[in-house]
């Protein structure tokens, strides 16, 4: 079985709640997300996301049999950044350990490197989170380092792996 990314819609967003409002996928994101995380707080990210620019904003539902079961998202930087971009991403947690993220992340990259003049996209997971960095090492991405006590999450002090994947990589 094989997922697919596109476009958000608004009738994802209970399968959007359901899945971000698990303690377990948000210890892995950063802050700023309401737990629980309900259908309302769903639809304003999606809408959010459908009505950014299309130039900066690359952001899609994983999905398996049009199911939303995840996020994943690209961001354009800024000023001498602005050719490199940020991606995040997230899927629930039956799905951990499937592939799946890793052909997601696969996915986004050809489509931005398909779809813009960005030459750099990058990642940042919590150095602890060993899945991510596997997914991000599966999908060909280069680990440049550790970026150490780089952030605060539910008040611990966090080390960072920084990765990164280039145009003429992908």
């Amino acid at each position: 079985m094989k997922c697919k990314i596109r476009k958000w819609k608004l009738s994802d967003a209970k399968d959007l709640a359901k899945a971000l409002s698990n303690r377990k996928v948000q210890d892995n994101l950063r802050d700023g997300l309401p737990y629980p995380y309900l259908e309302q707080d769903a639809n304003d990210y999606i809408s959010s996301m459908l009505s950014a620019n299309e130039n900066d904003t690359f952001a899609f539902a994983i999905t398996l049999d049009d199911k939303a079961i995840g996020s994943i998202g690209v961001f354009r930087q800024q000023n001498i950044h602005r050719q490199t971009a940020e991606m995040g991403y997230y899927i629930a947690e039956e799905y951990w350990g499937k592939g799946f993220m890793t052909e997601a992340v696969k996915q986004i990259c050809e489509y931005v490197f398909e779809h813009s003049d960005i030459i750099r996209i990058y990642a940042e997971p919590f150095s602890c989170n060993m899945g991510s960095c596997r997914v991000l090492e599966k999908a060909g991405f280069q680990y440049e380092g550790t970026l150490r006590s780089n952030a605060i999450k539910n008040g611990k002090v966090m080390d960072m792996k920084m990765y990164s994947l280039l145009r003429e990589e992908e």
